[in-house]
């Protein structure tokens, strides 16, 4: 568990490292036994210690005495009880992603990276309060078949099968809305067609990030 720990708070510093959010905004979680391991409520991650990271059950219960779990919590509990192949998760609010989002907008296919988070595009689940099952649930929807979402007027979510896959198709969410958001103020970019995305598809379940 210390290691576990000490990983997402490895990730968590690198969430304002790499500007994926800003001091305390965000929230990472790994898989662990029956439940989960997360950042804590309120506390900047630069300041993070491993006894501050709260294991939450896939029962949503935790030990009060231990301090506050993210209050996204649920949605990280939610992802997990519906997605087997979640071993780790990352929120974060970057910029280009939330620049998107707060327009309710698809990434569409402009380019074939899209693909990565898993489907012929990147949808953008519908605004819900944070923290609530509403929100558990719109993003549920949105990250069908796919890897990562965008969260209306919020930012971003994506899980993986380990914590440094997870953060770096975080990474490849945020280059991509930046990508988009440029090509957008030159024109209208090329889509991508469908059939052509179902074969990018298949060529990325082989893909290897090295």
């Amino acid at each position: 568990m210390i290691k576990l720990k000490s990983e997402i708070i490895k990730f968590s510093k690198m969430l304002n490292s790499k500007k994926l959010s800003a001091l305390r905004s965000g929230n990472i979680s790994i898989r662990y036994k029956d439940g989960f391991l997360i950042t804590p409520s309120g506390k900047k991650y630069s300041s993070l210690k491993n006894k501050d990271i709260i294991f939450v059950t896939l029962k949503g219960e935790y030990d009060k005495r231990k301090g506050k779990p993210s209050s996204e919590w649920k949605f990280h509990q939610d992802i997990y009880l519906n997605k087997k192949a979640a071993n780790a998760i990352v929120h974060a609010h970057s910029t280009n992603a939330t620049a998107i989002s707060v327009h309710n907008k698809v990434i569409p296919a402009f380019h074939y990276m899209v693909a990565l988070a898993g489907g012929e595009d990147i949808k953008c689940a519908k605004y819900a309060t944070y923290g609530t099952r509403q929100l558990s649930k719109n993003i549920l929807k949105a990250l069908k078949n796919r890897k990562a979402c965008l969260i209306s007027n919020h930012g971003q979510i994506v899980f993986d099968e380990n914590l440094p896959k997870a953060f770096e198709l975080a990474e490849e969410v945020e280059n991509l809305s930046l990508q988009y958001i440029t090509a957008l103020k030159i024109g209208r970019p090329k889509i991508l067609s469908k059939k052509e995305m179902n074969k990018v598809l298949v060529k990325s379940k082989n893909y290897k990030r090295g």
